[in-house]
């Protein structure tokens, strides 16, 4: 039993990795995201959010226990680190309630009520952490304390008033800040990445409060004679890293996943348009020159410039009959309504490339039918040319004797 319980602690003491997991994923979500702030730096919601990784960094960062050796080697003072850890997690939490505030009213929103509740997080939040640090002056805590300050000091003046104020105003705007995202979950109408995105930000609060909850309880059963310390060293570290790692994720994902989702669907697009990209090649003998460092929004808008230019003059070799016929072949071949015009469009456009093989210059000084509808659904008509069995099967059907298609109508 010994045995397992010192490897058991052992194993315990080595997560304390936790403490630069977080770190490192709120590093690789601030990188993330510092290209778009750098960018939109005028945007306040994303100079916030940049504002509120680093903070979050910064605090896994300075309550590791190395750092706090090395914070309390530096100014000379033992513990000095704990009012400093204690108000960069304060300074956090009272940030989150402010973006929340802001991300759920809306920037734009300078109504008397949002004005007030942000001066209000203001001014408790900055109280808060200037009595962390007059505490702090007040109370002697000669020993130097990693790990267990918190229980360590539970019995001591002015650093018991400390831990239990700085608990007390995280789990309060843990509290707060959880139950706006949840009934902002509720919401109709959300976007389905800000949903996920507040979800993971709701796990990653109600996990706070398990930290909270394990502090507190093991603070309290120090004032009770009890030693529950582990609930604070072994359970409460492990249990705010993950919590951190949910809340960055949470934070960036809005962001992030409809950046991808973006991206995503302009490759597609760009994709999609390959076929008609290919056939407009074979009429002008050329494509778009490769520019290796095109972004895909533009590699899109050259490839659809590309085939509507091309698609103009070959607009004149376009037999409007043959697609009146194609898309009435296509219907009576049982294909939706829209996917029968682009089928009877594609027809048209193949039918076109031929007669301009074989006569370069149409006969008669006409402009040429009305191409709006068919430079404006190049992407259809991109789409059935990838099915050339049904596109035959329509053309062979619009060709066909009109007894014939009568037959199949």
């Amino acid at each position: 039993m010994t045995l397992l319980a010192l490897n058991t602690s052992g194993l315990l003491g080595e997560f304390y990795i936790s403490f630069w997991i977080p770190a490192a994923v709120l590093s690789a979500a601030l990188v993330i995201k510092l290209p778009t702030i750098i960018r939109l730096w005028r945007d306040p919601l994303l100079r916030a959010v940049g504002g509120l990784l680093l903070l979050a960094c910064a605090v896994f960062v300075f309550c590791a226990p190395s750092t706090i050796a090395r914070v309390n080697r530096l100014v000379g003072v033992p513990n000095v680190s704990a009012p400093w850890c204690y108000s960069l997690l304060t300074a956090f939490c009272g940030s989150c309630l402010l973006l929340i505030i802001a991300w759920r009213n809306g920037l734009s929103d300078r109504s008397a009520a949002t004005r007030r509740a942000m001066r209000w997080v203001v001014s408790v939040y900055c109280g808060v952490i200037a009595a962390l640090w007059i505490l702090f002056l007040l109370a002697d805590a000669p020993v130097e304390r990693l790990r267990d300050l918190d229980t360590y000091y539970a019995d001591t003046p002015f650093m018991r008033e400390e831990i239990l104020l700085y608990l007390l105003a995280h789990a309060v705007a843990v509290l707060i800040t959880s139950r706006l995202i949840w009934n902002w979950v509720r919401t109709e109408g959300l976007d389905a990445w800000l949903r996920w995105g507040l979800k993971l930000l709701g796990v990653g609060y109600v996990l706070n409060l398990i930290f909270d909850a394990s502090k507190l309880t093991a603070v309290t059963a120090h004032w009770c004679g009890r030693d529950l310390d582990s609930l604070s060293t072994d359970l409460a570290p492990p249990v705010a890293a993950l919590s951190a790692i949910l809340i960055a994720v949470g934070f960036i994902l809005p962001h992030a996943g409809q950046y991808l989702h973006d991206r995503w669907r302009v490759r597609l697009a760009h994709r999609e348009l390959r076929p008609l990209y290919h056939l407009m090649r074979t009429v002008s003998g050329e494509g778009v020159p490769f520019v290796l460092r095109a972004t895909p929004e533009l590699r899109l808008t050259r490839r659809e410039t590309f085939i509507r230019d091309v698609l103009l003059p070959l607009a004149r070799h376009i037999d409007l009959e043959l697609s009146r016929r194609a898309h009435g072949a296509a219907l009576a071949l049982g294909h939706p309504p829209e996917r029968a015009r682009a089928l009877a469009a594609a027809v048209a456009v193949l039918d076109a490339v031929e007669a301009r093989a074989r006569t370069p210059e149409p006969p008669g000084t006409g402009e040429g039918p009305d191409t709006t509808r068919l430079l404006q659904e190049i992407g259809a008509v991109s789409r059935a040319l990838r099915r050339p069995d049904d596109i035959e099967a329509v053309r062979a059907c619009a060709t066909a004797p009109a007894e014939s298609l009568a037959a199949h109508e």
